[in-house]
Parts: C-alpha cells; sequence; structure tokens
C-alpha cells in the first residue's frame, strides 16, 4: 500500500538532489502561496507545470518503482534548463485547496530543504525515496537468465551520451548559478476519491525500462555478462596442486598393493601353476682333462671288491689290468679271504663275478686276482710315476665305506715319502715299505687298492695308506681322511704285479745285512748280530763284496740323506734287482761312499 503518499512519480533513491548553490547576491525566489495547485484542479496544475518544464528531448521511459505492486510506467526525466525552480508544496494528509500556479512556466520545486551534508545516498529515508522492495531470487538456469526480445538493447549510442542542447535561462534566474536537476512532481491523490491500487498487467506483459538495475542484476550469474556465451570455450586454469597429490597418493597405493601382490604370489608359489626355467638338455662330453673327463674315462675299469673268510671279511677296490681278468689291489684288501675265502668282484655298473687270487705280497702291500667269464673289460692304462711333480693334478677313485664309484681330487703334495703299513701280527711278516706319493685327495676306508689317476687318466699309483689324526697318547687313531694320504708308485706296481702274475711270487733287492732296528742316531746301523745269532752281513752277498763292516752307518742313498732303518729297506724296495747303488757310509769319524748292486730275494 501507499500508506497516504504520494501516488505519482518517485524520485530513485540515488539521484536525491544535493543543496542548491547560489550565488549570494541572486536572491532565492519564492513563490506566492496562491500558487499552489488546488486539490480542485490538479491536474490544470500539473499540466501547467509540465508546459513550463517541456523537455528539449524525446522522452525515455523510465524505471519502474520497486515496490510489492509494479506501478504504469512513468515519462523519463525531463530536460532541466537553467532555472531556478519555486519549492514544491509540502503534502498533507488531507488535501488542502489548491490555487493555479500564475507565474511564468517554471520547474517544479523540490519536496524537500536541501541537504546540509550534501552526502547522499547515505542520509535517512524520505518520503522521496521509499526503501526498494525485497528481491526474492528464483534458480538460474544452468544456460542464463533469458531476457525478452523488448528489452534488448539496440546498437546504438546511449542517450547519456548525445548532446543536449541547454534550455534558454529564466528571466529571473541567475546565468551563472548552476542548478540541481529537478524531479518530477509527485502525484496527489484527489481528496474526494479514495486510495486503491489500480490493477496491473502481468509482469511477463508489463514493459520494463532498459536501464533497470534489477533486470540486469543476477546474483548467480557473473556481474555484466550471461553464463553462457557463443564462441569457443574459454580455457580454465586448473589447478595441479591437487592432481598432483592425487597421483602421488594413487601411485604409492598401487606400487603397495603390487609389492604385497608379488610378496604373496613369491611366498605361496603363485597363483598360476608353476613352470620354473632350465637349461636344455647337453651332450655329456666333457673336457678330457677335466675331473670329470678323467672319470668318465677311468670309472668302467675300477672295481669293488667284497672279501670274506676265516670270520672275517672286508671291503676294497681294484682296477682291471688286462682282457685276461687280472686285477691289481692291496694286499691288506684280500689278506682276510686267506686260501679258502670267498672274493666277489662288482664292477662299476653293477654287474658281479667271482674271483681267484693269483698271487700277493705283504712286504709291497700288493696282490693280484683273476674273473673269468667277463667280456668288455676296459684295462686301465699305466702312467711313469718317475715323470709325477709336486702339485700334480690328480683324482682318486674307489669305494670309500662301500659307496662305489665315488671320485675325489687333489694333488701330489709329496714324492718318495717312505711309509711303513701294517704290523698287527706282531713278527713284522705284515709289514710293509713304500716309498709312496703323498695327496691331499680324500682317502678313506674302502679306498684301497684303487687307482690314483692323472689328468690323462693313467694310474701312477695305488692307494694304499692315510694317516689317521691322533685323539691323544696310547690312543687309536681316528678313521677317515684328514688330507694325508699314500700310494704306492706305479712303477713299483708295475714290476710286482707283472712277478705275481708271471710266478706267483715278487722278488725283493736286497743288500745283505741285518740292521739294528733299536738304533735312535741319525741313520742306518748295521747291527753287531743277526737273526738267530747268525753274522749280521751275509757272507757272499752284496754288503760284504762291497767292504761294509758290522757297526758301520749308512747315511745316503744315491745322495738320498736316510734317517732310520726303516727309510734304508724303502728306499732299496724301490728299485729292482740288479740295480747299482751307491751308499755314503760313517765308519768311526770318517765318511765314505762305496758302491754295490742289489740282490734279490723271494718273498715268504
Amino acid at each position: 500500500m501507499d500508506d497516504g503518499k504520494p501516488t505519482g512519480s518517485k524520485a530513485k533513491w540515488w539521484s536525491r538532489p544535493s543543496a542548491v548553490r547560489v550565488t549570494p547576491s541572486v536572491p532565492e525566489q519564492s513563490e506566492p502561496a496562491d500558487a499552489q495547485p488546488s486539490a480542485a484542479a490538479p491536474e490544470a496544475g500539473r499540466e501547467a507545470t509540465v508546459k513550463a518544464t517541456a523537455p528539449t528531448t524525446a522522452p525515455q521511459p523510465a524505471e519502474p518503482a520497486l515496490s510489492d505492486t509494479a506501478a504504469p510506467p512513468q515519462p523519463a526525466e525531463p530536460v532541466i534548463a537553467d532555472t531556478v525552480a519555486a519549492p514544491a508544496p509540502a503534502v498533507a494528509d488531507t488535501a488542502a485547496p489548491a490555487t493555479p500556479v500564475a507565474t511564468a512556466p517554471s520547474r517544479p520545486a523540490p519536496l524537500h530543504e536541501p541537504d546540509p551534508y550534501s552526502t547522499p545516498p547515505y542520509g535517512g529515508p524520505g518520503p522521496w525515496a521509499p526503501a526498494p522492495p525485497v528481491q526474492r531470487p528464483v534458480p538460474t538456469p544452468a544456460q542464463g537468465t533469458p531476457v525478452p526480445a523488448q528489452y534488448t538493447v539496440p546498437q546504438t549510442v546511449p542517450h547519456a551520451a548525445q548532446p543536449v542542447p541547454p534550455a534558454p535561462p529564466a528571466p529571473h534566474a541567475a546565468p551563472s548559478a548552476p542548478l540541481p536537476p529537478a524531479q518530477p512532481e509527485p502525484a496527489v491523490p484527489h481528496p474526494q476519491q479514495p486510495m486503491h491500487h489500480h490493477p496491473q498487467p502481468p509482469a511477463d506483459e508489463r514493459p520494463q525500462p532498459l536501464n533497470s538495475v534489477w533486470l540486469q542484476y543476477d546474483p548467480w550469474s557473473a556481474p555484466g555478462r550471461p553464463l553462457t556465451e557463443p564462441g569457443e570455450p574459454v580455457a580454465r586454469k586448473r589447478r595441479r596442486g591437487p592432481l598432483l597429490v592425487g597421483a602421488l597418493v594413487i601411485a604409492l597405493v598401487a606400487g603397495g598393493t603390487g609389492g604385497a601382490i608379488g610378496a604373496y604370489v613369491e611366498r605361496n608359489g603363485g597363483i598360476v601353476q608353476v613352470e620354473l626355467p632350465q637349461a636344455d638338455r647337453e651332450n655329456g662330453d666333457r673336457a678330457p682333462d677335466s675331473v670329470a673327463g678323467i672319470a668318465a674315462s677311468a670309472l668302467p675299469s675300477v672295481v669293488t671288491l667284497h672279501v670274506s673268510g676265516g670270520g672275517e671279511q672286508g671291503t676294497g677296490t681294484g682296477f682291471v689290468l688286462d682282457r685276461q681278468g687280472h686285477i691289481l689291489t692291496n694286499n691288506h684288501v684280500v689278506d682276510p679271504a686267506g686260501t679258502s675265502g670267498d672274493i666277489t668282484i662288482t664292477f662299476s655298473g653293477g654287474e658281479t663275478a667271482e674271483a681267484t687270487l693269483v698271487g700277493k705280497d705283504s712286504g709291497y702291500d700288493l696282490a693280484v686276482v683273476k674273473v673269468t667269464g667277463v667280456s668288455g673289460l676296459k684295462p686301465l692304462p699305466l702312467g711313469n710315476s718317475d715323470n709325477v711333480r709336486v702339485g700334480d693334478p690328480v683324482v682318486a677313485i674307489g669305494a670309500p665305506f662301500d659307496l662305489q664309484n665315488t671320485v675325489t681330487s687333489g694333488i701330489i703334495s709329496a714324492k718318495e715319502r717312505p711309509i711303513t703299513a701294517g704290523g698287527e701280527k706282531g713278527d713284522g711278516s705284515d709289514v710293509s715299505y713304500v716309498d709312496a706319493l703323498q695327496t691331499d685327495a680324500p682317502i678313506n676306508p674302502g679306498n684301497s687298492g684303487g687307482p690314483l689317476v692323472d689328468s690323462k687318466a693313467r694310474v701312477i699309483g695305488i692307494n694304499s695308506a692315510i694317516r689317521a689324526a691322533d685323539t691323544g697318547a696310547g690312543a687309536e687313531g681316528q678313521a677317515g681322511s684328514i688330507g694325508l694320504g699314500f700310494a704306492i708308485p706305479i712303477n713299483q706296481g708295475k714290476r710286482v704285479a707283472e712277478e705275481l702274475i708271471n710266478t706267483g711270487k715278487a722278488t725283493h733287492p736286497v743288500i745283505g745285512v741285518s740292521l739294528d732296528m733299536k738304533f735312535t742316531g741319525d741313520g742306518a746301523r748295521v747291527g753287531e748280530r743277526g737273526k738267530d745269532d747268525t753274522p749280521s752281513i751275509t757272507p757272499g752277498g752284496p754288503a760284504a763284496k762291497a767292504g761294509i763292516k758290522p757297526g758301520d752307518v749308512i747315511t745316503k742313498v744315491d745322495g738320498q740323506r736316510v734317517h732310520s732303518g726303516e727309510e734304508l729297506i724303502v728306499k732299496i724296495r724301490a728299485h729292482r734287482p740288479g740295480d747299482r747303488l751307491e751308499l755314503t757310509i760313517r765308519r768311526g769319524g770318517d765318511e765314505r761312499t762305496m758302491t754295490l748292486t742289489l740282490g734279490s730275494a723271494d718273498s715268504s
């Protein structure tokens, strides 16, 4: 409702007139009281006023009043001439008689006194500027708010920029005093007509001015431009920070998940059937001088012996000497069989055969057995033990602890190592004297009689003894290899094997003296008396012919130092009967050299 206020054209609150600035020399003209329009003829007064302030330009539609009920469109503000307008009459609650304006046409006077502070629009609201109604927003569609066709702004120069010719000044106004813009006269309701609201046209049919602020204002769209525009889309700046952080988080999660899955697959054997990579099948050929090549060449000629008889049994190794079935091994391997025991031969391929004893010699710890009715035998070639050098690679083959076809490897640790083995009988008849080859190839019980071969798979020795580790004074040695193995040189084994095959017996080289085995000095001392109180020097023997006497001490054989009687026997048996030896003897304080030819003695 209007609440008794004027219903005419309302001034915009942002165009509140400022104080009139006039020069002191020009007095302000006031209208007489009878110049006010009467209530009985309001329209006549208004027409007179409008005629006095005729616009000089084409009228423009004014903005609609912002109220709960829309007012009809009002004409645009007229162009104000440089004349001082009389103040507007005050509007009372009851209509007063109005007097027609008797003066010349002039501008309507403002409805209020000039604002002394001149600070619009911050002053309090007055009757000339009611507060704008509340704008209730409606949802803005995604494509923007459409504008009716009648409000489309033509592509012309705004009327504000067009020049307006000034109106001729009034005769009673000072030409130099600037005047504020005049406000249209508010409409005064007729005192005899009741106040009521005129029906308003629908919102979509009533015209609105193009410069309406509320028409252009949309709180949900960008200011001054629609939500959508034709043409290419505007590039939007992307914030890379969150994207990078998200990508990093995704990578970490994916990596952790992949790692967990990989660990699970690895620990649990995978989720599919496992197929492990494997090298292709290769041929079995190896370099002939490699351990594998040596073993492949020598194994078919190596056999395992199982001996039993007289309440004893044992296991040993041997190797094939010829195609007639002769097999060389150690004497202590076949000794448990005696003269009536059983000897069984097992070949590398698993075939077995019975064997008979051909001959044996306890002094050399060698024996020969023979198998019959066996074909396809492969003799093992023999090497030359004199060609062996310390450090040469060797391979030992045997059946340690009855583990057939066991292959071990090592080197030659020493040569001409004098050793004695046996002696269990106590009378010395089973003692062996060997000028042995020392090796670090592992040799254990069961390797006895097996071959020790060189890099060309040739036999250079017969494995016979090991040095066991002592566990203390008076304690027996520990069985097993400690890297000290001894083999009979093949040169000596060949000679003895030939004699055993040909004659059934082996001959020993001798010098014809009896030694004092209790002598503790350096060298081998000739005894004063022999066994059973016989002469210590055999009459007519090699020593007697060379001039050796009882009590002489033999210190060297062919220039090699000897330290005991056992070493002297070993050095002599390393030769053949008939070989010439050079002996160095010490008699009293003098040393002399003698040469003699070795004799022969049958093995017992």
